[in-house]
C-alpha cells in the first residue's frame, strides 16, 4: 500500500506532462511516421544527393577555374560563365536552409528573408571583378598574405551577414521595406548575367603548358558536360580511372559530368510536371466532390478519357511534329498526369462536405473558395502526398524513356542520353556508361516510391493500429 502514492503521483505527471507537450498536426505526424522508416529516410538521403547535385552542378563539374592567375592579373572565370539559374538555385538552397532553421518567422518575415539572401547571393556570384579588383589593389598595398586575409574575411562577414540579418527582422517597417526593394535589386543583379556565346574549354588547358597561368583552382571535377577535350586526342569510350572517375562518352566528354548536369533534368521534370497534375487535379476534384450530380458526372467522364490518353505516345508524336522542348514536355506529363490526385480529392471531399465545420464555413456566408481550399482542402489533402511520389518517379522514367531512345533533348544532359550510349559504336558495349547512368535513374526512382509507400502506410489506419 505504501507504493499507491508514488504510482499516483507518476501517473499525474505524466498526464501533466502529455497535456503540456506540444500536439504536433495530422501533417505533422504523419511525416513524423512516414520518415521514422527505414526505407524512406535511405530514399530522403538520395533525394537530397540528387538535390545538391542540380543546385550546385557547375560549382562541382566544371572546366573553368573557380579562380586563376593569367600573366599576372587575378580572374574568376567560372563566375563569369554562369547562367541566371546558377544563381537562382544557390540562393533558393540556402534562403530554404535558412527558413528550416527559422520556422518560426511570419510570411513578412520570410518573404523578405526569401529576397534578402537571394539578392546577397546574387551579388557575390554576379560581379567577380569586385574581388579580382581588391585583391589586386590590396596585394600592392599590404602584400599577398594580408590581402588574401582581408578577402577571406570580407567571405566570412558576407556569409555571416546572409544567415545572420533575417533573424534580426522584427520591424514590421522593415519586413516591408525589404520586400519591396530586393525585388528590384534581384533585378538589377541577376538578369544582367550574360555569360560568353562561345567558350574555348581548350584554353585553359592549353595556357597551363604554355606557363600563362601561373596557378589556378578548379573543381573537384575539372571537366563541364559539354567539354569533349578535343585537344587531348580521342578520348571517347575511356573507362573509368584516376583521370575521369567514371570514364567518358562517345564525344568525348565526362561521364560523371554530364551525371552530376542531368541531376537538373531529372528533378526540374519531376517537380514541375507533378506540380502542374497536381495543381489540375485539386481544382477538379475538390469541384466534383463539392457539387456532386451533374459535375460529378461530366467530371468522371473527363478523366476516364485523361485516363485513356498513352502519355509515352504522346510525348513522341508531339516531339516528332513540334522538336524538342523540356518545358513542353513537363505541359504534357502534367495535364495528362493528374486523375488520382482528381479521384483521391474527390473522394475525400464527398467525406467532408457534409461535416459540421464545413456546414458552419457555409451558414457564414464565406464565398466559395474558402470552403473549398481553406477548410476543406487541408483536410483532404494529405493522401495526395503518396500520388506525387509516384508521379514524380513517373517522370523521371518518362523523360529517361524518351532520351534513351534519341528524343530527349540534346545539348542538355539526361541520364537517358547517357544511357543510350551504352550501345558504343557497332556491337561493342560499354559497361561503365551502362551502369552509372542506369543506377540513378533506379536509385531515384526507388527512392521516390520508398517515399510514397512509407507515407501510404503512414495514412493507413489499420496499420497504425497494428503498432
Amino acid at each position: 500500500m505504501s507504493s499507491l502514492p508514488a504510482e499516483r503521483l507518476m501517473e499525474e505527471s505524466t498526464a501533466a506532462e502529455a497535456i503540456s507537450a506540444p500536439r504536433r498536426g495530422f501533417m505533422a505526424r504523419v511525416l513524423v511516421d512516414a520518415f521514422s522508416r527505414t526505407g524512406a529516410r535511405a530514399g530522403a538521403v538520395w533525394i537530397v544527393i540528387v538535390t545538391i547535385g542540380a543546385v550546385l552542378a557547375p560549382f562541382i563539374a566544371s572546366s573553368h577555374p573557380y579562380v586563376m592567375r593569367e600573366n599576372g592579373k587575378l580572374s574568376f572565370p567560372l563566375f563569369r560563365h554562369l547562367h541566371p539559374v546558377d544563381i537562382v538555385l544557390p540562393a533558393a538552397g540556402i534562403a530554404a536552409l535558412v527558413l528550416m532553421l527559422k520556422r518560426n518567422l511570419s510570411m513578412g518575415k520570410s518573404l523578405a528573408l526569401v529576397l534578402w539572401v537571394s539578392a546577397v547571393v546574387g551579388a557575390a556570384t554576379t560581379w567577380p571583378s569586385f574581388p579580382a579588383y581588391f585583391h589586386d589593389s590590396l596585394m600592392d598595398l599590404f602584400g599577398r598574405a594580408f590581402a588574401w586575409i582581408l578577402i577571406i574575411g570580407f567571405a566570412l562577414v558576407l556569409l555571416a551577414t546572409i544567415v545572420a540579418v533575417p533573424f534580426f527582422l522584427t520591424r514590421r517597417s522593415v519586413v516591408i521595406t525589404g520586400s519591396l526593394l530586393m525585388p528590384v535589386v534581384i533585378w538589377v543583379l541577376v538578369f544582367p548575367v550574360r555569360p560568353p556565346v562561345t567558350v574555348v574549354y581548350s584554353k585553359y588547358r592549353e595556357d597551363t603548358q604554355a606557363k600563362l597561368i601561373q596557378w589556378a583552382i578548379y573543381a573537384p571535377i575539372p571537366y563541364s558536360p559539354s567539354d569533349r577535350m578535343n585537344d587531348l586526342g580521342d578520348t571517347s569510350f575511356l573507362p573509368p580511372g584516376k583521370a575521369h572517375w567514371m570514364g567518358t562518352e562517345y564525344n568525348g566528354a565526362d561521364v560523371f559530368s554530364r551525371m552530376i548536369h542531368a541531376c537538373r533534368i531529372a528533378l526540374a521534370i519531376g517537380l514541375i510536371s507533378t506540380g502542374i497534375a497536381r495543381l489540375i487535379g485539386i481544382v477538379i476534384g475538390g469541384i466534383m466532390g463539392y457539387f456532386v450530380g451533374r459535375i460529378d458526372i461530366l467530371g468522371m467522364r473527363l478523366i476516364e478519357v485523361f485516363e485513356a490518353i498513352p502519355t509515352l505516345f504522346l510525348l513522341i508524336t508531339f516531339v516528332a511534329f513540334y522538336g524538342r522542348n523540356l518545358y513542353a514536355m513537363m505541359v504534357i506529363i502534367g495535364i495528362t498526369g493528374w486523375t488520382s490526385t482528381a479521384r483521391f480529392i474527390r473522394a475525400e471531399f464527398l467525406r467532408l462536405r457534409n461535416q459540421d465545420f464545413v456546414q458552419a464555413a457555409i451558414a457564414s456566408g464565406l464565398p466559395l473558395t474558402s470552403v473549398l481550399f481553406k477548410h476543406m482542402l487541408p483536410n483532404g489533402v494529405t493522401p495526395v502526398l503518396v500520388t506525387t511520389s509516384f508521379g514524380i518517379a513517373s517522370a523521371i522514367l518518362y523523360e529517361s524513356t524518351l532520351s534513351f531512345l534519341g528524343l530527349g533533348l540534346i545539348d542538355e544532359p539526361s541520364w537517358g542520353q547517357i544511357l543510350n550510349q551504352a550501345r558504343g559504336v557497332g556491337a561493342s558495349f560499354v559497361w561503365w556508361i551502362a551502369i552509372f547512368p542506369g543506377a540513378a535513374i533506379f536509385l531515384t526512382v526507388l527512392a521516390y516510391n520508398l517515399i510514397g509507400e512509407s507515407l501510404r502506410d503512414a495514412l493507413d489506419p489499420k496499420l497504425r493500429k497494428a503498432e
